[in-house]
């Protein structure tokens, strides 16, 4: 199959367009809220392993250690982002998912809020971190996410998102990183 003939492929000639492959949910999962929803995305085999290694290649020489993923889309892309850099993987969860002791953080999101768990043993300190979510919407999980992160003596070395809502200013929230969005809105 050529690239013209993949779903979502480019007519620039890149590999995937992947904004193409992403679909909008109204209304979920509240009303008001318009939903990208990556599944159309994940569903297409060369299109998840085209967002992975654009992802993992740019990280690749960052000395990445552990990749920290987002309950619950974050885990998708993260654990073979993990695999493929040979870094360790570490859920972030909501409350009560951990089995182990665990430190926590409250959040806002773009309709609500919310709270986020990690393992208090998860990270050793001075460990180089790589956070991965699917969304960036206003920040909140992500910037939780760092604080966590950096409450256990790790150092965030980048954040990779797939998706960023950018009329959200989420990008903001996280000034001083390394930021990397695969597809803006």
């Amino acid at each position: 199959m050529t690239t013209a003939e993949r779903p979502g492929a480019a007519a620039s000639g890149a590999p995937f367009d992947v904004a193409s492959l992403i679909r909008d949910v109204p209304n979920f999962p509240k009303p008001g809220v318009l939903f990208k929803d990556i599944t159309t995305l994940i569903r297409e085999g060369p299109a998840f392993k085209y967002v992975v290694d654009q992802i993992t290649a740019r990280y690749l020489h960052k000395g990445i250690q552990r990749v920290v993923a987002i309950e619950s889309r974050g885990f998708i892309f993260a654990a073979p982002i993990a695999y493929h850099l040979g870094a360790g993987f570490v859920p972030v969860r909501k409350p009560g998912k951990l089995p182990w002791e665990s430190i926590s953080t409250e959040y806002e999101l773009e309709y609500g809020s919310n709270v986020l768990e990690i393992h208090k043993d998860a990270l050793d300190p001075g460990d180089r971190i790589l956070i991965v979510d699917d969304v960036l919407a206003t920040g909140g999980s992500a910037s939780a996410t760092v604080k966590l992160v950096e409450e256990l003596g790790g150092k965030v070395a980048g954040i990779a998102v797939v998706v960023e809502l950018g009329f959200l200013s989420g990008r903001e929230r996280l000034a001083g990183y390394d930021l990397t969005s695969l597809v803006t809105f």
